[in-house]
């Protein structure tokens, strides 16, 4: 199974994530990439309580976790608007599956992305009705010791969803990786143009099959960069960066990573180095 390119997009204080817990990314089975981008596996053994942050991508998570002292349990994660926070102590182990953007409505054809955005909720009263013989016991993918067997439960869960192919869900996607590749692309407006589409069409997309509006993809994925230049880079001039992911100038940026991620972009720059 091929690893997932290691970036730090979207993970405050990476680092120091990367010190206190095992963590992986790989791909899922073939059949299943045109829906999934990678899972996550986390594994970590702590002495003290560790509080890990990350600016949410737009994506839907399916997540198999186990912590200490707790029942091991199921759920879907729809996008998370603010910064999410999660707190890890004593021993536990995760698998989460992060979908493309798009990728989750076959899955769930019968509902809007935007119905599951904001919400955490456990795999039964998502997906009522589903067979057991699916995997989604959690135990069955987060049993195995061997990381191989861990990543088949997973495909076979997902395969066992029986997901629908949408033309639909695949422009989604598209839209969105042109908008995360493509910094250039700052105004709605200017970008439904370029597709052809109307704005309206293009928020109604995003709407049903992604779960937020792409003024918000824009943003979201502009913070993203700047965490990752302040995260790798020794001095970053934010002044050109804030030209750069099309803001009218440095003082936007600043409000909106402030905003975003809890503290400014230089004090957020000085901590991680």
């Amino acid at each position: 199974m091929a690893p997932v390119r290691r970036d730090t997009r979207g993970i405050v204080d990476a680092g120091e994530l990367f010190t206190r817990v095992d963590f992986r990314r790989v791909e899922p089975a073939e059949p299943l990439r045109r829906y999934v981008e990678q899972y996550w596996l986390i594994d970590w053994h702590l002495s003290e309580p560790y509080v890990s942050h990350v600016v949410p991508h737009p994506a839907v998570h399916i997540v198999f976790q186990r912590f200490e002292g707790q029942d091991p349990f199921v759920e879907v994660a729809g996008i998370q608007l603010g910064l999410f926070a999660q707190k890890l102590e004593g021993r536990g182990r995760v698998c989460g599956v992060k979908f493309r953007p798009g990728g989750f409505r076959p899955f769930a054809p019968d509902r809007p992305v935007t119905e599951w955005t904001g919400h955490r909720i456990p795999f039964p009263e998502a997906f009522p009705g589903t067979a057991t013989g699916t995997g989604t016991e959690p135990m069955a993918v987060l049993s195995p010791d061997d990381e191989k067997a861990r990543i088949a439960a997973l495909d076979t869960f997902l395969l066992g969803l029986d997901p629908r192919p949408d033309p639909q869900a695949d422009l989604a996607t598209t839209l969105v990786d042109r908008i995360g590749a493509d910094r250039t692309i700052r105004r709605v407006a200017d970008f439904a143009r370029s597709e052809g589409m109307s704005v309206r069409l293009l928020q109604r997309l995003f709407a049903a099959y992604v779960g937020v509006g792409p003024k918000w993809v824009i943003l979201r994925y502009r913070i993203h960069e700047a965490l990752e230049r302040a995260e790798t880079e020794e001095a970053v001039d934010w002044a050109a960066l804030a030209a750069d992911l099309g803001y009218a100038d440095q003082a936007h940026l600043v409000r909106d990573f402030t905003a975003t991620v809890g503290v400014p972009p230089t004090a957020y720059a000085r901590g991680a180095h």
